[in-house]
């Protein structure tokens, strides 16, 4: 076994009195992928900002090419050759891509920056990655997935030698998801040295050659990959055994409580429509860019939109959130950082921020709040250090369990998700399945949005499938399968239909 590029040896980590990670040792060797896989909470994310020169740590020491180091900062890292792809995007959105690609190591031919190598340089890894994006455009005007090659390019440019990789298909389809494997394989064969973590067990089993396991900040399990099933990892990541992830599924009664007709949204939607039912888990599917999210968008009245939208009768005027909210229908949106929390704020003020007038008026009752706060921490396991923290330092599964109380805080009857589990590990997952089905028990009413099709099949007895911004189909009941679904998402005729032609 060759020895490391990079490791850690007995490193602990605290912020104040507390500590997240308790005598890590982890070594990262050239030409090999090492997967780093846990809960959401476990404290990858510290160790990977440990090894990347953006944390120090407390105690134990960071070692590079055998001798002990202290990096100045992620900037010294990166020149050292250590570079991490961050799972939250770290681009300047006004910025163009090429420029993200570059920042920081302009190109110059003189004492002019030279846009011309720089446009090309930046085409040239975006080809590598499949990704057809303009280097010239304005990265805050580019799709998620696309933001996400350009992190990729960006750390591509660089020729790292050790590639840190924090959930980097999180937001991929699944054939950019290749393209990329094909990149890290490449890598591995040049003798890089890769971090890849992934709440997808079956992305470690195909791309890791080994896998380390954290749980609650302690090293748990540590070995080559072969030696791990996905639910040995499953099980090391939360200290059980996970049976049924999902549980019976919520077939509702005949009572349509949501009618949508012949929604229209310019050049993204058209004429789709659909029915939700009282109790019922309804899935929307598709690949991405299909318009799924922009027609739940625009009937939860965050876009301007043509066609009928009822709730139990009611029709709801287009473009209002407040409309749909006061007849009880509200949407969690896909981009938890992006648009559904204030990443500054403390837990307690994004809680309540949608609901304030019920929190008194003129002046706020903080123990009313600090209440609300405490029952949403014990029905949603929501797990933060302390209480008055920046929800920003949160982990992503306590983010999303913190926005589904938020979302929730006002009692809806019907409940739009939009990914509900994406970036979550699997005991998170587990936890936000058992409660989409509480809720629907409950007699709410839910719609799932999910680019995961175990996620889909799992949940929904209905799914509504999208394709090019039109509806496609729908199947339900024992039809709800792989085949059935991907054969609509591709725009494909039902293989009945086919035969009748």
């Amino acid at each position: 076994m060759s020895d490391p590029i990079l490791s850690l040896r007995g490193v602990t980590k605290s912020f104040g009195p507390i500590e997240v990670l308790h005598g890590v040792d982890f070594a990262l060797r050239p030409g090999e992928v090492h997967a780093l896989i846990g809960e959401n909470g476990a404290g990858k994310s510290t160790t990977m900002k440990i090894l990347a020169g953006y944390l120090d740590p407390t105690g134990g020491e960071v070692v590079l090419d055998g001798a002990p180091i202290r990096f100045a900062g992620s900037d010294e890292a990166e020149a050292r050759g250590v570079v991490m792809i961050h799972q939250e995007f770290n681009l300047a959105e006004h910025l163009g891509v090429d420029q993200n690609v570059f920042l920081g190591r302009e190109l110059r031919r003189g004492p002019w920056l030279d846009h011309k190598a720089m446009r090309a340089r930046t085409a040239e890894l975006l080809a590598r990655l499949d990704c057809r994006v303009d280097p010239s455009a304005r990265v805050g005007r580019i799709s998620v997935p696309d933001k996400q090659m350009v992190e990729i390019a960006k750390a591509l440019s660089r020729e790292a030698r050790v590639l840190i990789m924090d959930e980097p298909t999180a937001v991929l389809t699944e054939r950019e998801t290749e393209v990329l494997f094909e990149q890290i394989e490449r890598l591995r064969a040049q003798g890089a040295a890769i971090l890849y973590t992934s709440h997808k067990l079956g992305e470690v089993k195909r791309i890791a050659n080994r896998v380390t396991v954290l749980r609650d900040g302690v090293m748990v399990a540590s070995g080559p990959v072969e030696e791990f099933s996905e639910d040995d990892m499953a099980t090391a990541m939360v200290g059980r055994e996970l049976s049924d992830l999902y549980p019976p599924k919520a077939r509702g009664g005949s009572e349509v409580v949501l009618e949508a007709r012949d929604i229209s949204v310019p050049g993204l939607v058209e004429g789709a429509s659909l029915t939700l039912r009282r109790g019922e888990v309804l899935g929307i599917g598709g690949l991405v860019g299909a318009g799924r999210t922009e027609l739940v968008e625009a009937i939860a009245g965050l876009r301007p939109r043509d066609g009928t939208v009822r709730v139990e009768g009611h029709e709801l005027p287009p473009g209002s959130i407040s409309a749909a909210m006061a007849v009880g229908l509200v949407y969690l949106t896909e981009d938890r950082k992006g648009a559904g929390l204030l990443l500054e704020k403390t837990l307690r003020e994004n809680l309540t921020l949608p609901l304030l007038s019920r929190f008194g008026r003129p002046l706020i009752d903080r123990k009313a709040e600090e209440r609300a706060l405490d029952k949403a921490i014990a029905d949603f396991a929501i797990r933060a250090p302390a209480r008055d923290m920046a929800v920003g330092d949160l982990s992503g599964g306590n983010q999303q369990k913190l926005l589904l109380a938020k979302t929730l805080l006002s009692d809806p009857g019907i409940v739009i998700i939009d990914e509900p589990t994406r970036g979550i590990d699997i005991g998170t997952k587990s936890q936000i399945y058992a409660l989409i089905a509480k809720l629907a028990a409950q007699g709410r009413s839910i719609i799932v949005i999910s680019s995961e099709m175990p996620e889909l099949i799992g949940l929904a007895d209905r799914v509504v499938v999208m394709h090019a911004g039109r509806v496609a189909g729908e199947v339900s009941g024992a039809e709800v399968t792989e085949q059935a679904i991907v054969r609509l998402a591709m725009g494909l005729q039902d293989n009945r239909e086919e035969s009748a032609a």
